[in-house]
């Protein structure tokens, strides 16, 4: 390209990279735990509505306040703004860093991915809270991504060690949040519904923040308050399918067996009375994040599409997809021409094989790097950006990375193969040097991944 022409390239790819920023946060705003609270939580004199069930106050002698998650400093921030001095007492755990200033609820900051300590501590103070509530109380619990984590319990007879040992395994093999939550509850004093079974005969009113894909209850934060669709033999199953038996700690295997063959309690299911004065409301979600990155898309002049906000499965796999998708844009105006933009939500999984550093999003954006590289047409540009909703791309300080179709010849300039970078799952130490990386901190919510893929030509007015 002739020198004037790449300037223009440059500085239009620069304005490209600087919307998908912008539409990525008008997805976080969209998201927002408190805003979220206030919409589905309302005090009208004596009267407490949770969505469409109302309380009557004048019947209720104490409120408790509980809660977990990435998100749940911000949503007890909003509930103590509409019960003030209603509230008992209450204590909530967030991932650390994750606090916000709370004057009648308790707070603990504890490990996330990899429950900690503190996070026993805090689980431990919410069990015994809620079994104290009487049947003229209500339990408030507020529930947000990382919530499992957050809440650990150990059954009898297993260790915090042997449930972080239990986490490491599932989330190297590649196993889906699904999955990892089955065994969580089965390893659990307080998951899978056991909470509520320990707060009745209180009410109880759960307000959730969804980082699942489907929304699915039982799923979210391992479902502490709905009834458990899983079981030990599901367990079993997830077990044998990942060929982990060998690596999982003699007490976990022990504990499966014996729910098996009938020895340990299941945990509640549907037809369960515990459940009977339950309310449970989804206050955000990943669908609302994705909706509201579409319209601040649209309204920065691209013609904007929703792929879909339930990709799962392999990172690899998906960022080839979304790659073919912008080529085929390019190619054939398909299925919309450019300036087009393209978003998606969910949560991939990685399977880790190397020794690197990165996240999910991260490698994302590498492996789509890859396939925007290939054969294109520099007149055309595509920029693709991924991020956590959480501002946390697994065990970095980055929320994600992003890159264009030149990226991978900026990283050859320096002597780096993006190929090894990916077989060794270190997509963080590859965009660091180029400056890639995508760096919000803490955000205080969680509604799993966005990605925003932008394609333009050169006369494309956008922004």
């Amino acid at each position: 390209m002739k020198p004037d022409k790449t300037n223009i390239i440059r500085r239009q790819l620069a304005g490209m990279r600087r919307d998908a920023l912008s539409i990525f946060k008008a997805g976080l705003s969209a998201v927002d735990p408190a805003a979220g609270i206030r919409r589905h939580c309302r005090r009208d004199g004596r009267r407490l509505a949770v969505g469409s069930h109302c309380f009557d106050l004048d019947r209720i002698k104490n409120i408790y306040v509980i809660g977990a998650g990435k998100a749940s400093a911000p949503m007890a921030a909003a509930v103590e703004e509409i019960l003030g001095d209603r509230i008992t007492r209450g204590t909530v755990t967030v991932k650390y860093g994750h606090t916000t200033g709370l004057s009648r609820i308790g707070l603990v900051e504890a490990g996330h991915p990899v429950p900690d300590g503190n996070g026993v501590t805090g689980a431990e103070k919410m069990l015994s809270l809620v079994s104290s509530a009487g049947a003229d109380d209500l339990v408030i619990c507020l529930i947000s991504g990382g919530g499992s984590a957050l809440m650990p319990l150990p059954a009898a007879g297993i260790t915090l060690t042997d449930k972080q040992k239990v986490t490491q395994i599932l989330l190297d093999c590649g196993a889906t949040i699904h999955e990892i939550n089955t065994l969580r509850k089965h390893l659990s004093r307080i998951k899978g519904g056991q909470l509520c079974r320990a707060a009745h005969p209180a009410a109880m009113a759960t307000l959730i923040l969804s980082d699942v894909v489907g929304d699915d209850l039982d799923v979210i934060a391992s479902g502490p308050t709905v009834p458990d669709t899983g079981t030990f033999d599901d367990c079993r199953r997830i077990i044998a399918r990942y060929n982990i038996e060998t690596a999982l700690p003699p007490a976990v295997l022990s504990r499966i067996q014996a729910g098996i063959q009938g020895r340990i309690k299941e945990t509640p299911k549907a037809a369960d009375p515990v459940f009977g004065q339950t309310v449970n409301r989804i206050i955000g979600s990943n669908i609302d994040a994705v909706a509201a990155a579409g319209r601040e898309a649209t309204s920065r002049g691209y013609r904007t599409f929703i792929l879909s906000s339930m990709i799962e499965g392999d990172t690899t796999e998906a960022a080839r997809m979304h790659g073919a998708i912008a080529r085929e844009i390019i190619r054939s105006g398909h299925p919309v021409p450019a300036p087009a933009c393209m978003l998606s939500g969910g949560e991939t999984t990685v399977k880790v094989t190397g020794g690197g550093k990165g996240g999910r999003n991260q490698e994302f954006v590498l492996a789509a790097a890859l396939d925007i590289d290939l054969d294109i047409d520099k007149d055309e540009m595509i920029v693709v950006f991924s991020a956590g909703t959480d501002g946390t791309d697994g065990p970095t300080d980055a929320a994600g990375a992003v890159a264009d179709h030149l990226t991978l010849s900026r990283a050859r300039k320096r002597g780096m193969n993006p190929r090894h970078y990916l077989a060794e799952n270190n997509a963080y130490r590859f965009f660091k040097p180029l400056n890639d990386l995508v760096m919000t901190g803490p955000t205080k919510t969680n509604v799993m991944d966005l990605r925003v893929i932008l394609v333009c030509s050169p006369d494309d007015h956008t922004g």
